[in-house]
């Protein structure tokens, strides 16, 4: 049995290959933000999702708050859209105020966040 005294040098790619694949993955990854860039802009792809919860827990606390359930009747009978139109959803319901205004009417309702669970 022959016995190695001295060092083995594994080598790796040329760098030629090293730089082309460096080069490569960041063509790649660029293109990808690119593009999600360009299909999403200021609005990210779980926009809906923001906007549903924000309605939601607004409505929530107003309903907390409520004593007498006149605002919660009032919540329910038109006052939700009244306030996204006034701008009172926030960042949350430019997102998509459609879904702000469902989150809305969900929370003051009473019903469950669809949002919650691991099965939606």
């Amino acid at each position: 049995m022959e016995r190695l005294d001295h060092l083995v040098r594994h080598e790796g790619p040329s760098r030629g290959k090293f730089i082309a694949c460096v080069a490569a993955a960041v063509l790649i990854g660029t293109t990808v933000a690119g593009y999600a860039i360009a299909t999403y802009n200021e609005r990210p792809p779980w926009g809906t999702d923001i906007a549903y919860e924000g309605g939601y827990l607004q409505a929530v606390r107003i309903r907390k708050a409520d004593m007498t359930g006149e605002r919660t009747q009032a919540l329910l009978t038109g006052e939700c859209a009244a306030m996204e139109r006034m701008g009172m959803g926030g960042d949350r319901a430019v997102h998509d105020p459609a879904a702000w205004v469902s989150g809305c009417l969900d929370g003051a309702a009473g019903v469950p966040s669809k949002n919650q669970g691991f099965v939606r």
